[in-house]
């Protein structure tokens, strides 16, 4: 699910993508049943997939924990409600958004899907369709849509993973909104940031993670409250 040198085997990718889990499971109804809670303050929602979601991490240590006390530390007055779950396609996490955006009623929606479109062999069409209807029902919400960029392992062919990744580009360039370029930058290349199956960042890796969406995200919050 990153552009790193180290090849995936077909056999772990899919026991992988088979896998909903816990974190991606709960992740969900959470953002609904916090949603009392939430109603004071604009809501950010992450939709995303297991790099969103927490996979193989301690519950709180995810870049999407980090977001909140980021957030707190710099006094701006946001709740943040993570609708990621492991093995999402960019599909999944369309049919899932009316709901949440109903519910929620957020004011930002950071999307991090696609990465399991191209390891399912999903069209780069479909991939591209999707993301844009996911856009455009955030857009008609009078919400913010950030779109976080991807790559894929190099070993589905360089001319296809550069049609993915310049995917994201084109579509935050015709849409007007806030791109994240690449959400694994500045590790994608470094096997001791990944766990195991090479394929999702560690704890220790999630800060950096942050560091990437937060450059693009800070411009579209208000200004830290008054003390």
């Amino acid at each position: 699910m990153m552009k790193h040198r180290l090849k995936v085997r077909a056999t772990r990718v899919a026991a992988v993508l088979g896998i909903v889990g816990a974190f991606g499971v709960a992740a969900l109804p959470d953002a609904f049943a916090a949603n009392d809670q939430l109603s004071a303050k604009p809501v950010i929602v992450v939709l995303g997939d297991s790099l969103s979601a927490e996979y193989g991490l301690p519950r709180d240590s995810g870049w999407v924990a980090l977001l909140r006390r980021r957030l707190a530390s710099e006094r701006l007055d946001y709740n943040v409600a993570n609708a990621s779950i492991s093995g999402d396609t960019t599909s999944d996490g369309r049919s899932r958004l009316p709901a949440l955006m109903q519910r929620l009623k957020p004011a930002i929606v950071i999307v991090e899907l696609g990465a399991n479109d191209a390891l399912r062999g999903v069209p780069l069409a479909t991939t591209e369709a999707n993301l844009r209807a996911i856009v455009e029902s955030v857009q008609r919400s009078n919400a913010r849509a950030v779109l976080v960029g991807m790559y894929v392992p190099p070993n589905y062919g360089p001319a296809y993973t550069q049609k993915f990744h310049s995917l994201y580009g084109q579509l935050a360039q015709d849409m007007r909104i806030p791109l994240v370029p690449f959400l694994l930058a500045g590790i994608e290349n470094k096997p001791d940031m990944f766990q195991a199956d090479q394929i999702h960042p560690t704890q220790q890796a999630q800060p950096a993670l942050l560091d990437n969406v937060w450059p693009t995200l800070k411009p579209l919050l208000h200004k830290p409250a008054a003390q």
